[in-house]
């Protein structure tokens, strides 16, 4: 960003509209990040029906819910944050709101597994408009000392999503179809995409920041990453919660069919056992890091990148030894803290973000980050642990006396096929192998929670110098 020597930002260091306002404001966005993770996450809910209708490897499925999702999201996120820099970002936001939910939609009626991936290709085109324009509008909004709480609300979309597709898609599937899961939950965004065009006021760029903030006009892409190239703490941040994202989007691809396959529950008992409180667990860990952080900030302005640090850090024994227990009782109870200690990272990452840049940087900040994030986290991540679980699967089944006769497509398929089809001994060893081989992925990929964690901690030693408006 280019600064004039004599001029000021109009900054004022006051939040921008009542407080009523801005409470509404935050919650719509709150509200649109929650469909943004419903229609994401949705696919990962429904894993087994899809898997077993398609008869896809574990790696298969990796690659739709992941890769395939995000190679265009995170093409389409940087100009699309380019555009926010310059252009209404409630309208940008708007817009895609409806796009997404209407390719959400059309997941319902795809009848191949390249219809369904060319139509997850279209979600994560529309999905790459939110983030990098909201989090440009709640730092007009919001002053430095408010925006960790704030972003923090707001990053609770995708914990919330995460709860809200488990309680009505499982549910859904199990009375109808995947299908109509898609058709019924994708819908709704359209009207939600009216109701942002209408209600939000466009807020003064800069408005929020502190009082003799440079005034600073639009340079170039290759500027603001040149600019970029040099901020430690900007980079830190990135590796860190890419890893995060790595583990995490791998980890919750196969959340449910972990629970299916390990403890023989149906869609409906994983909703509701598991899925839905571990996510309002998690929803409780990213507000109560973003509230820790607000109050802790005055006196260590490090704290929101220290914070998570060890979260990260203390998240992966209960993490390791949850995915181990044979007692599901026990696994919800270990998994519920890991849930509450990695989820401090989220509001953070935003924070720092976009805390280390100026007013008309932070969406494209934002968009750089969500495109390695995304490349390399959603991308990979479900991808990698599919093809680790399929690796521990054929290792197990090698293993087994049916070595000879068996092979992982012919273990795909729901209990009675597969009962019909190779009788109660063989059926049962596909089972416990497909169990087993995805039990060792997740604890093998759960371990690199605690390198991003030490991440975090590193960042936090630079962290102070590098933000534009401190946290204290």
């Amino acid at each position: 960003m280019a600064i004039s020597p004599a001029a000021t930002s109009g900054a004022t260091g006051q939040a921008f509209g009542t407080p009523a306002y801005r409470n509404y404001v935050i919650l719509a966005l709150l509200l649109a990040y929650t469909l943004n993770f419903i229609d994401r996450i949705l696919i990962q809910i429904l894993s087994e029906p899809i898997i077993n209708e398609f008869g896809l490897k574990d790696w298969q499925f990796g690659l739709l819910s992941g890769f395939g999702f995000a190679l265009l999201y995170t093409i389409a996120g940087i100009p699309i944050a380019r555009l926010a820099e310059r252009a209404n970002r409630v309208k940008i936001i708007a817009i895609s709101i409806i796009v997404w939910s209407v390719m959400t939609a059309l997941c319902g009626i795809a009848g191949s597994f390249l219809a369904l991936l060319v139509f997850r290709v279209g979600v994560g085109i529309g999905e790459a408009g939110l983030t990098p324009p909201a989090n440009s509008i709640i730092a007009d909004y919001f002053p430095p000392r408010s925006r960790a709480r704030a972003l923090a609300i707001y990053a609770m979309g995708v914990t919330l999503g995460s709860v809200f597709a488990a309680a009505f898609g499982g549910p859904i599937a199990e009375a109808f179809s995947w299908r109509e899961a898609f058709l019924l939950l994708g819908i709704p965004g359209i009207l939600v995409g009216v109701l942002v065009w209408f209600t939000i006021q466009e807020p003064p760029r800069g408005y929020s920041d502190p009082v003799g903030t440079p005034k600073v006009e639009p340079r170039g892409f290759g500027e603001t990453l040149g600019r970029l190239a040099s901020n430690k703490s900007y980079w830190l941040n990135v590796i860190a919660a890419t890893m995060v994202a790595f583990v995490g989007y791998g980890l919750s691809s196969f959340q449910a069919s972990f629970f299916v396959r390990a403890y023989d529950l149906s869609l409906a008992q994983v909703a509701a056992q598991f899925l839905i409180p571990l996510g309002l667990a998690a929803a409780g860990g990213t507000f109560l890091a973003g509230y820790l952080t607000e109050r802790l900030s005055a006196r260590y302005a490090t704290a929101v990148a220290w914070l998570p640090g060890w979260g990260l850090i203390l998240c992966v024994p209960f993490y390791w030894f949850g995915f181990s227990s044979a007692d599901p009782s026990m696994a919800f109870w270990l998994l519920l803290v890991g849930a509450v200690l990695h989820y401090s990272y989220l509001g953070a990452q935003y924070t720092i973000c976009q805390g280390v840049v100026g007013a008309r940087s932070r969406a494209t900040a934002i968009a750089i980050m969500l495109f390695v994030i995304n490349f390399v986290g959603y991308g990979a991540g479900p991808l990698v642990v599919g093809l680790l679980s399929d690796y521990f699967a054929s290792g197990y089944l090698a293993a087994s006396q049916y070595a000879g006769e068996l092979t992982i497509p012919m273990c795909k398929g729901d209990a009675a096929t597969l009962l019909q089809n190779l009788g109660a001994d063989k059926a049962a060893l596909c089972a416990q192998m497909s169990a087993e081989g995805l039990r060792q992925s997740v604890k093998l990929v759960a371990l690199l929670f605690g390198a991003a964690g030490l991440v975090y901690l590193w960042t936090s030693k630079m962290l102070h110098k590098d933000m534009v408006a401190k946290m204290n």
